[in-house]
Protein backbone atom coordinates (compact mmCIF):
# COMPACT_ATOMS: atom_id res chain seq x y z
CA UNK A 1 0.00 0.00 0.00
CA UNK A 2 1.61 3.17 -1.28
CA UNK A 3 2.01 6.54 1.43
CA UNK A 4 -0.94 8.52 -0.10
CA UNK A 5 -3.47 5.53 0.11
CA UNK A 6 -2.32 5.29 4.32
CA UNK A 7 -2.63 9.32 4.75
CA UNK A 8 -5.45 10.25 6.85
CA UNK A 9 -8.02 12.19 4.30
CA UNK A 10 -8.24 15.09 6.74
CA UNK A 11 -4.49 15.78 5.77
CA UNK A 12 -4.84 15.36 2.35
CA UNK A 13 -7.51 17.60 2.24
CA UNK A 14 -4.96 20.10 4.24
CA UNK A 15 -2.25 19.41 2.13
CA UNK A 16 -4.46 20.20 -1.51
CA UNK A 17 -5.45 23.67 0.65
CA UNK A 18 -1.92 24.48 1.62
CA UNK A 19 -0.84 24.08 -2.40
CA UNK A 20 -3.90 25.44 -3.93
CA UNK A 21 -3.00 28.88 -6.19
CA UNK A 22 -4.02 31.77 -4.51
CA UNK A 23 -6.44 33.86 -6.40
CA UNK A 24 -10.15 34.26 -6.68
CA UNK A 25 -12.65 32.46 -8.80
CA UNK A 26 -15.15 34.62 -10.09
CA UNK A 27 -16.87 31.63 -11.40
CA UNK A 28 -17.27 28.89 -9.13
CA UNK A 29 -17.41 25.38 -10.18
CA UNK A 30 -20.46 24.45 -9.64
CA UNK A 31 -23.87 25.07 -11.38
CA UNK A 32 -25.56 27.48 -8.54
CA UNK A 33 -22.05 29.85 -9.21
CA UNK A 34 -22.95 30.14 -12.63
CA UNK A 35 -26.59 30.98 -12.34
CA UNK A 36 -25.75 34.04 -9.82
CA UNK A 37 -22.88 35.10 -11.71
CA UNK A 38 -25.30 35.26 -15.35
CA UNK A 39 -27.95 36.42 -12.91
CA UNK A 40 -25.67 39.34 -11.86
CA UNK A 41 -24.60 39.85 -15.12
CA UNK A 42 -27.94 40.95 -16.73
CA UNK A 43 -28.67 42.59 -13.80
CA UNK A 44 -25.33 44.94 -14.45
CA UNK A 45 -26.27 45.12 -18.17
CA UNK A 46 -29.90 45.89 -17.39
CA UNK A 47 -28.94 48.88 -14.97
CA UNK A 48 -26.13 50.54 -17.90
CA UNK A 49 -28.96 50.17 -20.43
CA UNK A 50 -30.66 51.94 -17.34
CA UNK A 51 -28.63 54.36 -17.19
CA UNK A 52 -28.09 55.52 -20.74
CA UNK A 53 -31.77 55.82 -21.08
CA UNK A 54 -31.98 57.69 -18.07
CA UNK A 55 -28.79 59.67 -18.56
CA UNK A 56 -29.56 63.60 -17.84
CA UNK A 57 -29.33 66.69 -20.27
CA UNK A 58 -27.21 68.73 -17.56
CA UNK A 59 -29.72 71.72 -19.19
CA UNK A 60 -30.74 74.18 -16.58
CA UNK A 61 -34.68 73.45 -15.85
CA UNK A 62 -37.40 76.89 -16.86
CA UNK A 63 -37.62 78.29 -13.25
CA UNK A 64 -39.66 81.01 -11.95
CA UNK A 65 -37.68 84.20 -11.46
CA UNK A 66 -39.13 84.39 -7.89
CA UNK A 67 -37.59 80.92 -7.07
CA UNK A 68 -34.29 82.63 -7.27
CA UNK A 69 -35.55 85.24 -4.10
CA UNK A 70 -37.58 82.69 -2.21
CA UNK A 71 -34.45 80.29 -1.73
CA UNK A 72 -31.74 82.51 -1.38
CA UNK A 73 -30.25 81.83 -5.09
CA UNK A 74 -30.05 85.49 -6.04
CA UNK A 75 -28.29 86.43 -3.17
CA UNK A 76 -23.69 85.76 -3.84
CA UNK A 77 -21.76 84.82 -1.19
CA UNK A 78 -18.36 86.36 -0.31
CA UNK A 79 -15.80 85.46 1.86
CA UNK A 80 -14.42 87.82 4.52
CA UNK A 81 -12.26 87.89 8.01
CA UNK A 82 -13.59 90.05 10.71
CA UNK A 83 -10.48 92.38 11.89
CA UNK A 84 -12.26 93.73 15.26
CA UNK A 85 -15.89 93.46 17.42
CA UNK A 86 -16.85 95.69 19.89
CA UNK A 87 -20.34 97.00 21.38
CA UNK A 88 -21.63 99.77 20.17
CA UNK A 89 -25.33 101.58 19.84
CA UNK A 90 -27.13 99.62 17.13
CA UNK A 91 -28.39 101.22 13.64
CA UNK A 92 -25.96 102.57 12.00
CA UNK A 93 -26.26 103.95 8.42
CA UNK A 94 -22.64 102.25 7.27
CA UNK A 95 -24.57 99.15 8.52
CA UNK A 96 -23.71 96.05 5.87
CA UNK A 97 -22.20 98.95 3.99
CA UNK A 98 -18.77 99.26 2.40
CA UNK A 99 -17.11 101.54 5.16
CA UNK A 100 -15.24 104.77 3.23
CA UNK A 101 -13.94 105.95 6.22
CA UNK A 102 -14.45 105.24 10.14
CA UNK A 103 -18.40 104.17 10.62
CA UNK A 104 -21.09 107.13 11.07
CA UNK A 105 -23.12 106.84 14.65
CA UNK A 106 -26.23 105.88 14.68
CA UNK A 107 -29.05 109.39 14.87
CA UNK A 108 -30.90 108.04 17.17
CA UNK A 109 -28.53 105.41 19.83
CA UNK A 110 -30.63 102.50 20.77
CA UNK A 111 -29.37 99.43 22.88
CA UNK A 112 -25.84 98.28 22.23
CA UNK A 113 -24.83 95.06 20.29
CA UNK A 114 -21.96 93.50 18.96
CA UNK A 115 -20.63 95.76 15.68
CA UNK A 116 -17.70 93.86 13.58
CA UNK A 117 -15.62 95.58 11.26
CA UNK A 118 -15.07 92.68 8.20
CA UNK A 119 -12.25 92.42 5.42
CA UNK A 120 -13.75 91.13 1.99
CA UNK A 121 -11.90 88.50 0.27
CA UNK A 122 -13.51 87.94 -2.77
CA UNK A 123 -16.09 89.95 -4.64
CA UNK A 124 -15.84 93.32 -6.57
CA UNK A 125 -14.54 94.72 -2.78
CA UNK A 126 -12.38 92.42 -2.00
CA UNK A 127 -9.72 94.26 0.34
CA UNK A 128 -12.39 96.98 1.64
CA UNK A 129 -13.95 96.76 4.90
CA UNK A 130 -17.43 96.52 5.72
CA UNK A 131 -19.54 97.36 8.95
CA UNK A 132 -21.64 94.06 10.25
CA UNK A 133 -24.28 94.83 12.88
CA UNK A 134 -25.39 91.40 14.40
CA UNK A 135 -28.32 91.90 17.78
CA UNK A 136 -27.54 89.67 20.48
CA UNK A 137 -29.99 86.95 21.07
CA UNK A 138 -30.72 83.42 21.01
CA UNK A 139 -28.99 81.53 18.08
CA UNK A 140 -27.15 84.79 17.05
CA UNK A 141 -23.74 84.41 15.54
CA UNK A 142 -20.62 85.62 18.06
CA UNK A 143 -18.40 87.16 15.92
CA UNK A 144 -14.37 87.60 17.15
CA UNK A 145 -11.32 89.10 15.19
CA UNK A 146 -9.75 87.02 12.92
CA UNK A 147 -13.19 84.55 12.18
CA UNK A 148 -13.07 83.47 8.92
CA UNK A 149 -16.67 84.24 7.37
CA UNK A 150 -19.20 84.02 4.73
CA UNK A 151 -21.27 87.50 3.70
CA UNK A 152 -24.01 87.53 1.55
CA UNK A 153 -24.52 89.79 -1.20
CA UNK A 154 -27.38 91.48 -2.90
CA UNK A 155 -27.19 94.49 -5.11
CA UNK A 156 -29.56 97.44 -4.01
CA UNK A 157 -29.28 99.88 -6.82
CA UNK A 158 -25.37 100.90 -7.51
CA UNK A 159 -24.29 99.54 -4.38
CA UNK A 160 -23.77 96.20 -2.36
CA UNK A 161 -25.53 95.30 0.66
CA UNK A 162 -23.92 93.04 2.56
CA UNK A 163 -24.92 90.53 5.99
CA UNK A 164 -23.59 87.74 7.54
CA UNK A 165 -24.26 84.03 5.67
CA UNK A 166 -22.39 81.86 7.59
CA UNK A 167 -18.64 80.71 9.27
CA UNK A 168 -16.19 79.55 6.68
CA UNK A 169 -15.49 76.18 7.63
CA UNK A 170 -13.36 75.08 4.65
CA UNK A 171 -10.54 74.20 6.38
CA UNK A 172 -11.11 72.55 9.63
CA UNK A 173 -13.59 70.58 8.13
CA UNK A 174 -10.97 69.66 5.25
CA UNK A 175 -9.07 68.66 8.44
CA UNK A 176 -11.59 66.42 10.15
CA UNK A 177 -12.16 64.68 7.15
CA UNK A 178 -8.41 63.77 6.50
CA UNK A 179 -8.31 62.72 10.65
CA UNK A 180 -11.72 60.25 9.44
CA UNK A 181 -9.99 59.08 6.38
CA UNK A 182 -6.62 58.27 8.13
CA UNK A 183 -8.40 56.63 11.35
CA UNK A 184 -9.87 54.35 8.72
CA UNK A 185 -6.93 53.61 6.31
CA UNK A 186 -5.13 52.83 9.81
CA UNK A 187 -7.52 50.19 11.17
CA UNK A 188 -9.19 48.97 7.90
CA UNK A 189 -6.06 49.62 5.89
CA UNK A 190 -6.91 48.54 2.56
CA UNK A 191 -10.20 47.71 3.11
CA UNK A 192 -10.61 51.06 4.58
CA UNK A 193 -9.14 53.02 2.13
CA UNK A 194 -11.09 51.09 -1.03
CA UNK A 195 -14.72 52.42 1.76
CA UNK A 196 -13.34 55.45 1.29
CA UNK A 197 -13.26 54.80 -2.59
CA UNK A 198 -16.80 53.49 -2.44
CA UNK A 199 -18.40 56.71 -0.18
CA UNK A 200 -17.26 59.23 -3.41
CA UNK A 201 -18.53 57.08 -5.79
CA UNK A 202 -21.11 56.66 -4.02
CA UNK A 203 -21.65 60.29 -3.74
CA UNK A 204 -20.61 60.91 -7.70
CA UNK A 205 -23.41 58.54 -8.76
CA UNK A 206 -26.32 60.52 -6.68
CA UNK A 207 -24.80 63.93 -7.16
CA UNK A 208 -24.00 63.37 -11.33
CA UNK A 209 -26.92 60.65 -12.07
CA UNK A 210 -29.83 60.61 -9.62
CA UNK A 211 -30.22 64.06 -9.24
CA UNK A 212 -29.69 65.93 -12.16
CA UNK A 213 -32.19 62.68 -13.99
CA UNK A 214 -34.57 63.74 -11.39
CA UNK A 215 -34.75 67.29 -12.39
CA UNK A 216 -35.27 66.48 -16.18
CA UNK A 217 -38.66 64.66 -15.48
CA UNK A 218 -37.86 61.10 -15.58
CA UNK A 219 -39.21 59.09 -13.51
CA UNK A 220 -38.21 59.14 -9.97
CA UNK A 221 -38.91 55.72 -8.42
CA UNK A 222 -36.79 54.52 -11.76
CA UNK A 223 -34.11 56.80 -11.48
CA UNK A 224 -33.34 55.99 -8.08
CA UNK A 225 -33.68 51.97 -8.53
CA UNK A 226 -31.06 52.25 -11.79
CA UNK A 227 -28.62 54.72 -9.26
CA UNK A 228 -29.12 52.16 -6.49
CA UNK A 229 -28.14 49.51 -8.35
CA UNK A 230 -24.96 51.06 -10.02
CA UNK A 231 -24.18 51.92 -6.44
CA UNK A 232 -24.49 49.09 -5.45
CA UNK A 233 -22.20 46.63 -8.59
CA UNK A 234 -19.47 50.15 -7.60
CA UNK A 235 -19.44 50.29 -4.03
CA UNK A 236 -19.97 46.24 -2.73
CA UNK A 237 -17.46 45.09 -5.50
CA UNK A 238 -14.99 48.37 -4.99
CA UNK A 239 -14.81 47.65 -1.30
CA UNK A 240 -15.20 43.78 -0.94
CA UNK A 241 -13.46 42.59 -4.20
CA UNK A 242 -14.70 40.25 -6.75
CA UNK A 243 -15.54 36.84 -5.03
CA UNK A 244 -17.88 34.59 -3.78
CA UNK A 245 -19.32 35.92 -0.71
CA UNK A 246 -19.81 39.33 -2.79
CA UNK A 247 -21.73 37.75 -5.26
CA UNK A 248 -24.37 36.26 -2.80
CA UNK A 249 -24.28 40.07 -0.78
CA UNK A 250 -24.91 41.92 -4.15
CA UNK A 251 -27.96 39.58 -5.05
CA UNK A 252 -29.33 39.73 -1.62
CA UNK A 253 -29.33 43.36 -1.79
CA UNK A 254 -30.60 43.95 -4.96
CA UNK A 255 -33.42 41.78 -4.17
CA UNK A 256 -34.04 43.40 -1.00
CA UNK A 257 -33.92 47.09 -2.74
CA UNK A 258 -36.98 45.62 -5.14
CA UNK A 259 -38.71 44.86 -1.85
CA UNK A 260 -37.96 48.24 -0.43
CA UNK A 261 -39.26 50.26 -3.44
CA UNK A 262 -42.51 48.17 -3.88
CA UNK A 263 -42.88 48.30 -0.13
CA UNK A 264 -42.65 52.30 -0.23
CA UNK A 265 -45.02 52.40 -3.37
CA UNK A 266 -47.64 50.49 -1.13
CA UNK A 267 -46.66 52.40 2.28
CA UNK A 268 -47.17 56.03 0.55
CA UNK A 269 -50.64 54.79 -0.99
CA UNK A 270 -51.78 53.29 2.27
CA UNK A 271 -50.54 56.14 4.50
CA UNK A 272 -51.10 59.07 2.27
CA UNK A 273 -48.28 60.91 3.02
CA UNK A 274 -47.06 63.44 0.78
CA UNK A 275 -44.03 65.12 2.36
CA UNK A 276 -45.35 68.59 1.47
CA UNK A 277 -44.55 69.73 5.53
CA UNK A 278 -41.03 70.34 4.45
CA UNK A 279 -40.19 73.54 3.52
CA UNK A 280 -37.94 72.12 0.57
CA UNK A 281 -40.26 69.71 -0.84
CA UNK A 282 -43.30 72.22 -0.83
CA UNK A 283 -40.36 74.80 -2.70
CA UNK A 284 -40.29 71.85 -4.97
CA UNK A 285 -43.54 71.55 -6.01
CA UNK A 286 -44.14 75.48 -6.46
CA UNK A 287 -41.30 75.92 -8.37
CA UNK A 288 -40.28 72.65 -10.12
CA UNK A 289 -43.88 71.38 -10.98
CA UNK A 290 -42.15 68.75 -13.74
CA UNK A 291 -40.81 66.93 -10.51
CA UNK A 292 -43.54 64.18 -9.26
CA UNK A 293 -43.37 64.85 -5.26
CA UNK A 294 -44.65 61.08 -4.45
CA UNK A 295 -42.02 59.40 -6.73
CA UNK A 296 -39.39 61.98 -5.19
CA UNK A 297 -40.79 60.67 -1.86
CA UNK A 298 -40.58 56.86 -3.25
CA UNK A 299 -36.84 57.74 -4.47
CA UNK A 300 -35.61 59.12 -1.09
CA UNK A 301 -37.06 56.01 0.73
CA UNK A 302 -35.03 53.49 -1.89
CA UNK A 303 -31.83 55.52 -1.41
CA UNK A 304 -32.33 55.24 2.18
CA UNK A 305 -32.65 51.92 2.89
CA UNK A 306 -29.52 51.33 0.71
CA UNK A 307 -27.59 52.50 3.28
CA UNK A 308 -28.78 49.87 5.90
CA UNK A 309 -28.81 47.09 3.95
CA UNK A 310 -25.43 46.98 2.10
CA UNK A 311 -23.74 46.14 5.81
CA UNK A 312 -25.98 43.54 6.92
CA UNK A 313 -25.83 41.57 3.48
CA UNK A 314 -21.89 41.59 2.90
CA UNK A 315 -21.39 40.50 6.78
CA UNK A 316 -24.41 37.73 6.44
CA UNK A 317 -22.63 36.50 3.37
CA UNK A 318 -19.65 36.39 4.79
CA UNK A 319 -20.53 34.40 8.02
CA UNK A 320 -22.18 31.74 5.35
CA UNK A 321 -18.81 31.41 3.86
CA UNK A 322 -16.84 31.02 7.27
CA UNK A 323 -19.22 28.34 8.50
CA UNK A 324 -19.23 26.24 4.72
CA UNK A 325 -15.12 26.21 5.36
CA UNK A 326 -14.97 25.29 9.23
CA UNK A 327 -17.63 22.82 8.32
CA UNK A 328 -17.41 21.47 4.94
CA UNK A 329 -19.97 18.66 5.37
CA UNK A 330 -22.61 20.25 6.91
CA UNK A 331 -25.94 20.73 5.18
CA UNK A 332 -27.44 23.30 3.52
CA UNK A 333 -30.34 23.50 6.27
CA UNK A 334 -27.80 23.55 8.98
CA UNK A 335 -26.00 26.21 7.65
CA UNK A 336 -29.21 28.49 7.17
CA UNK A 337 -29.96 28.06 10.37
CA UNK A 338 -26.82 28.81 12.42
CA UNK A 339 -26.21 32.33 10.00
CA UNK A 340 -29.88 33.39 10.72
CA UNK A 341 -29.21 32.87 14.62
CA UNK A 342 -25.92 35.43 13.49
CA UNK A 343 -28.36 37.73 11.24
CA UNK A 344 -31.18 37.84 13.81
CA UNK A 345 -29.14 39.84 16.22
CA UNK A 346 -27.51 42.20 13.37
CA UNK A 347 -31.23 42.76 12.50
CA UNK A 348 -32.06 43.85 16.09
CA UNK A 349 -29.09 45.97 16.38
CA UNK A 350 -29.78 47.76 13.57
CA UNK A 351 -33.52 48.27 13.90
CA UNK A 352 -33.03 50.38 17.33
CA UNK A 353 -30.50 52.07 15.65
CA UNK A 354 -32.69 53.29 13.02
CA UNK A 355 -35.00 54.87 15.39
CA UNK A 356 -32.19 56.31 17.87
CA UNK A 357 -30.73 58.09 14.63
CA UNK A 358 -33.96 59.44 13.71
CA UNK A 359 -35.15 60.51 16.88
CA UNK A 360 -31.96 62.25 17.39
CA UNK A 361 -32.26 64.18 14.31
CA UNK A 362 -35.74 65.79 15.21
CA UNK A 363 -35.22 66.31 18.64
CA UNK A 364 -35.44 69.67 17.65
CA UNK A 365 -38.53 68.92 15.84
CA UNK A 366 -40.19 66.95 18.33
CA UNK A 367 -39.39 69.47 21.31
CA UNK A 368 -41.33 71.80 19.21
CA UNK A 369 -44.23 69.23 19.31
CA UNK A 370 -44.05 68.67 23.30
CA UNK A 371 -44.79 72.56 23.63
CA UNK A 372 -47.86 72.45 22.14
CA UNK A 373 -51.43 71.25 22.82
CA UNK A 374 -51.35 67.79 20.17
CA UNK A 375 -51.45 64.50 21.88
CA UNK A 376 -48.51 61.90 21.36
CA UNK A 377 -50.66 60.49 18.44
CA UNK A 378 -51.69 63.10 16.56
CA UNK A 379 -47.99 64.36 16.41
CA UNK A 380 -46.52 60.74 15.36
CA UNK A 381 -49.09 60.43 12.68
CA UNK A 382 -48.86 64.01 11.52
CA UNK A 383 -47.15 64.26 8.02
CA UNK A 384 -43.77 65.55 9.03
CA UNK A 385 -43.29 62.68 11.51
CA UNK A 386 -44.74 60.65 10.04
CA UNK A 387 -42.52 60.67 6.69
CA UNK A 388 -39.78 59.96 8.69
CA UNK A 389 -41.26 57.22 10.48
CA UNK A 390 -42.11 55.24 7.29
CA UNK A 391 -38.63 55.85 5.82
CA UNK A 392 -37.34 54.18 9.05
CA UNK A 393 -40.15 51.36 8.95
CA UNK A 394 -39.21 50.52 5.16
CA UNK A 395 -35.56 50.09 6.20
CA UNK A 396 -36.15 48.18 8.71
CA UNK A 397 -37.90 45.91 7.00
CA UNK A 398 -36.23 45.83 4.07
CA UNK A 399 -33.28 45.27 6.47
CA UNK A 400 -35.10 42.16 8.09
CA UNK A 401 -36.00 40.77 4.97
CA UNK A 402 -32.54 41.45 3.51
CA UNK A 403 -30.99 38.44 5.76
CA UNK A 404 -32.87 35.77 4.96
CA UNK A 405 -32.39 36.38 1.28
CA UNK A 406 -28.62 36.75 1.35
CA UNK A 407 -28.12 34.06 3.99
CA UNK A 408 -30.06 32.11 1.40
CA UNK A 409 -28.21 32.87 -1.75
CA UNK A 410 -25.06 32.17 0.23
CA UNK A 411 -26.36 28.75 1.02
CA UNK A 412 -27.14 27.98 -2.36
CA UNK A 413 -24.03 29.67 -4.09
CA UNK A 414 -21.73 27.60 -1.50
CA UNK A 415 -23.39 24.19 -1.53
CA UNK A 416 -21.18 22.56 -4.65
CA UNK A 417 -18.33 24.62 -4.40
CA UNK A 418 -15.01 23.26 -3.53
CA UNK A 419 -12.82 23.03 -0.26
CA UNK A 420 -9.98 25.34 -2.28
CA UNK A 421 -12.79 27.54 -3.43
CA UNK A 422 -13.96 27.91 0.23
CA UNK A 423 -10.29 28.70 1.11
CA UNK A 424 -10.26 31.15 -1.21
CA UNK A 425 -13.11 32.85 -0.55
CA UNK A 426 -13.01 33.59 3.04
CA UNK A 427 -9.12 34.61 3.01
CA UNK A 428 -11.03 38.24 2.55
CA UNK A 429 -13.39 37.50 5.65
CA UNK A 430 -10.33 36.48 8.49
CA UNK A 431 -7.84 39.34 6.92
Amino acid sequence: MSDRSATPPSQRHRHRVERAPRGTRLVPSGSAGRITVVALILGAIATIIGVALLWPTFTDPELDPYFAQASGASVMTERGEVVSTEMAPCGSPDNGRVLPGPPLDPRFPGPECPRSIVRLDTGPDAGREVLLEIPPGPGSPELGAGDQIQLGRSPQGATDIYAFEDFTRTVPMALWLLVGAAVMVAVGRWKGLRALIGIVVALIVVVGFVLPSILDGNPAILVAIIGGSAVLYLVIYVVHGINLKTHAALLGTLSAMLAAALLSWVVIETTRITGLSGDSTTQVQVFVQHVSLTGLLLAGFIIGALGVLNDVTVSQSATVFEMRHLDPHAGPVEVFRSAMGVGRDHVASMVYTLVLAYTGSALPLLLLFSLGTRSPLSILTSDVVAVELMRSLVGAIALALCVPLTTAAAVWLSRDVTSEELDRATVGTRA
